[in-house]
């Protein structure tokens, strides 16, 4: 199946043989065939060609038995989520206008980057993605997070009112606890698209760089993050981008750039 948004990626019942069961290793996979021509997934054989290609419209990284069930594809409205509380944190990390509080993106990080990308998250987990469901789920839920250390009900930030340089500390130590995590979902994009794999790429750059900020009371650290983050927030929207439009609705479509050649 070729790599394209418009017909790789939809979310329709198919025949493909069955799901592997869950006492199958999932790393198991074998080529066959004389040609190589399948692929053997958990004790599983599918023609390379019926398999879906790795896309960022989808959250896929890899060759993958095309979902069974007649959901939507859930990517791109947690990619969206993802994408627009981003770009509003990082335009206030860059300290863009001049603008030093960054309450306004409270509201998006408790209802759209975080319920709402938790809840896609949920759903990738019903078409049987499990990279999109780890994704948006986790990244929901930092969203949330990151909500809650900024509402003063929940008393985090008053915890550290008596030192500032404490406190500084410790978001340092939860932003590079989240790099650690987003390099490891960069592990798993090499072999996806060139958009796909530079979102987590720049999304462990931006980590880096905010974390690294707040360890060293550098400003200008936070804003190269901020500088950083806005680049992967306009990645997000590429890559949700490339999960909605088709022939059919738009003159304008993603071409996916694989990583690897087949």
């Amino acid at each position: 199946m070729p790599a394209s948004s418009e017909s790789a990626h939809s979310y329709k019942n198919e025949p493909v043989e069955s799901s592997p069961s869950i006492e199958e290793p999932i790393s198991r996979v074998q080529e066959a065939g004389d040609g190589k021509e399948f692929l053997i997934i958990g004790g599983k054989k599918y023609y390379k060609h019926e398999l879906m290609t790795a896309f960022g419209g989808t959250l896929n990284p890899g060759l993958a038995p095309t979902p069974v069930n007649s959901f939507a594809n859930p990517a791109p409205l947690g990619l969206s989520a993802f994408a627009l509380t981003t770009f509003v944190l990082s335009m206030f990390n860059a300290q863009g206008m001049g603008i030093t509080t960054p309450n306004v993106v409270v509201g998006l990080a408790c209802f759209y980057g975080g319920a709402v990308q938790f809840f896609a998250g949920c759903w990738e987990m019903l078409v049987g993605n499990t990279f999109g469901a780890t994704a948006l789920t986790s990244y929901g839920a930092f969203w949330l997070s990151y909500a809650a250390i900024n509402i003063k009900a929940f008393g985090i930030a008053a915890a550290y009112e008596e030192d500032e340089v404490m406190f500084k500390n410790a978001v340092g130590f939860y932003l590079i606890g989240w790099a650690i995590v987003t390099f490891m979902f960069t592990m798993a994009t090499l072999k996806s698209t060139v958009a796909f794999c530079a979102l987590f790429s720049f999304l462990t750059i931006t980590f880096i760089l905010l974390g690294a900020g707040d360890l060293s009371q550098n400003v200008n650290v936070t804003r190269a993050g901020g500088v950083t983050g806005v680049i992967t927030a306009f990645l997000g929207f590429y890559n949700a981008f490339a999960g909605t439009a088709n022939k059919q609705n738009s003159y304008f479509t993603a071409y996916p750039i694989p990583m690897t050649r087949k």
